[in-house]
């Protein structure tokens, strides 16, 4: 660094010392992800300083203050939404806006931006795009658990907002036996569209039972999340010609190519948020110290380019994300509808 020069101190919080092994390698490799943003961006001023969130919203709280104390003018992380509702105010109360990895976007807003894969804007993109191209009647196949509580919501907020009509929605236990039920309930109100908020197992009950129910795959079309982006749902047979969305294919290639180069394994998905985070830093650090990672300039509008495609902050603290909406194919999904490059409206 310069002489003369103020480094802008980056607090990085994340659960290493969790009670998960699993959980405490994800967040070495979060932490590799970020190094390796910081070294591509050529940004001698920045300082990364490693707090950890451990197992609990207590342990993320005292760190968050160990942080705040070591000067850090911005935190990213950490991973679980009660760590973020738990920094949350210890933040504020210094100004310090949080850039966290939650999915949640219960806990984002005033200075919390979540920086994740939010099922919310999968539901938007899919329901969206099928509503552009004739599907009018809707009807949704979503499991009883956290994560079916976001899909429901956004499911019926956008098949309004996209001019649609809401015909049919069921919950299922995924643990469960009541899919296949759940499945011929959906059948006979004869929707345009289904979307099946599910993958796997779930699937094999699912698709089989809304077969032997009349479904006609002909003139109803298929719809699915984020779960089906994965070789064992986007080459399955019975969702031939079924839509999902998904960022770009291959969009991460050069970054899972460099992190195995660099470290010897292959990167988790989680892992291109932290790199993201911290390039994000790098794009905004040249302002005054201590002011320069303001509201104005996290939420742009115009958004950021990331490892997954654009992405922006929205008012509340969650973040929108470009997608693609993938065809299943037996050979492999396809682009049917390529993710968007901007957030300017078409023809502007």
């Amino acid at each position: 660094m310069a002489p003369g020069r103020t480094p802008v101190r980056v607090g990085i919080l994340l659960p290493f010392s969790n009670a998960s092994a699993q959980t405490r390698a994800l967040a070495q490799a979060m932490m590799k992800a970020a190094q390796l943003s910081l070294f591509d961006a050529h940004n001698s001023d920045i300082v990364l300083i490693a707090g950890d969130e451990g197992s609990s919203a207590q342990t993320a709280a005292n760190s968050a203050r160990q942080l705040l104390d070591q000067g850090a003018e911005i935190i990213i992380g950490p991973l679980f939404s009660q760590s973020v509702s738990a920094i949350a105010p210890i933040a504020r109360d210094r100004g310090v806006p949080i850039i966290g990895f939650s999915t949640d976007r219960g806990v984002g807003g005033d200075g919390v931006y979540l920086l994740s894969f939010q099922p919310e804007n999968e539901v938007k993109r899919i329901i969206g795009y099928a509503a552009a191209h004739g599907s009018a009647n809707f009807a949704a196949l979503i499991p009883q658990n956290a994560y079916g509580n976001h899909i429901a919501g956004a499911f019926e907020e956008n098949v309004t907002a996209d001019g649609g009509k809401v015909v049919a929605l069921q919950r299922f236990n995924p643990a469960g036996d009541d899919a296949a039920a759940a499945s011929a309930s959906i059948a006979a109100q004869h929707p345009d569209a289904i979307l099946i908020a599910d993958g796997g197992n779930a699937l094999k009950v699912i698709l089989p039972a809304l077969d032997a129910n009349g479904v006609d795959r002909a003139r109803t079309k298929l719809l699915g999340t984020g779960l089906w982006n994965d070789s064992s749902a986007s080459r399955d047979a019975a969702l031939q010609g079924a839509w999902f969305p998904a960022p770009a294919p291959f969009a991460d290639d050069s970054f899972n190519a460099k992190f195995k180069e660099t470290f010897g394994t292959n990167p988790p998905q989680l892992a291109s948020l932290s790199y993201d985070a911290i390039a994000l830093v790098a794009l905004l650090a040249g302002g005054q110290p201590y002011h320069r990672f303001t509201r104005e300039a996290i939420t742009d509008p115009n958004g950021f380019a990331g490892i997954n495609g654009i992405f922006r902050f929205r008012p509340d603290g969650g973040s929108e994300r470009g997608l693609s909406v993938l065809g299943v194919n037996v050979d492999g999904a396809t682009i049917v509808d390529r993710a968007p490059t901007t957030f300017q409206p078409q023809g502007s």
